[in-house]
């Protein structure tokens, strides 16, 4: 089992090195680029590199992700504990309240209170993804069998020991899911970030859409497509090591 785990690596760490190897390859972007838009004159994003706009990308989603993580699976927990059941409407109403709303409605809302660049754009990232994380952490520990828990409780666990070596274990996968959903939903969000100066990759799909230029744009909509597709198979092949 631990043989065909780390033969499960093999394959994404490559797809990792060579994204790595393509964001920082410029003279093969502009070459294709100018190949399929010869009209245009200018084929690459010039402010910043594509490498560095990677760089910011990965760092907005990974606090945003991190966090929204972080709490979905806190609130998860108590929501699912004897002394938290009462507020699962809460926690289910607040996420989906999260969800519904625009992630451009909250960038506009935040930035009067927080300013322009990184803090708005985690804060918007944030609302919009902590619900898959929360609703498979909920749904991930109630189907945890009952006579499991019983079991447990039977042998001498305490509820933290049940909570620690049983349900979250039994729950992992789905958990994982959830937290696979958020961070790929976020990478494809993120890129409207760039409209208030938090950078990344919707950069050069904001300027090439404002001067009407589709090779720009195609720089980062593709360079963001194959982040968010290369996120998802390290994710789960997290989740598969972890099972």
């Amino acid at each position: 089992m631990k043989e065909r785990s780390l033969r499960g690596w093999i394959p994404v760490l490559l797809a990792v090195g060579a994204y790595a190897v393509l964001v920082h390859w410029e003279a093969g972007w502009e070459a294709v680029l100018k190949f399929l838009f010869p009209g245009e004159t200018t084929h690459l994003y010039t402010r910043s590199s594509l490498a560095r706009l990677v760089w910011e990308h990965l760092v907005l989603v990974t606090a945003a992700s991190g966090l929204a993580t972080l709490a979905g699976v806190l609130i998860g927990i108590f929501v699912t504990r004897s002394t938290g059941r009462s507020f699962r409407p809460v926690a289910d109403d607040l996420s989906s309240v999260g969800q519904t709303f625009p992630p451009a409605a909250v960038l506009a809302l935040a930035v009067p209170a927080t300013g322009f660049g990184f803090k708005p754009a985690m804060l918007a990232l944030f609302l919009y993804g902590i619900m898959p994380v929360l609703r498979n952490t909920i749904t991930g520990l109630e189907s945890v069998p009952e006579e499991t828990k019983d079991a447990a409780l039977g042998m001498g666990m305490r509820p933290w020991q049940l909570l620690l070596g049983v349900e979250l274990p039994l729950a992992l996968r789905v958990i994982m899911s959830g937290i696979r959903i958020t961070t790929v939903i976020n990478i494809g969000t993120a890129t409207i970030a760039a409209t208030i100066g938090a950078g990344g990759l919707g950069a050069p799909i904001v300027s090439g859409l404002i001067s009407h230029n589709p090779s720009i744009i195609l720089e980062g909509a593709v360079a963001a497509a194959l982040l968010a597709l290369l996120a998802d198979a390290v994710i789960e092949q997290v989740e598969r090591s972890l099972a």
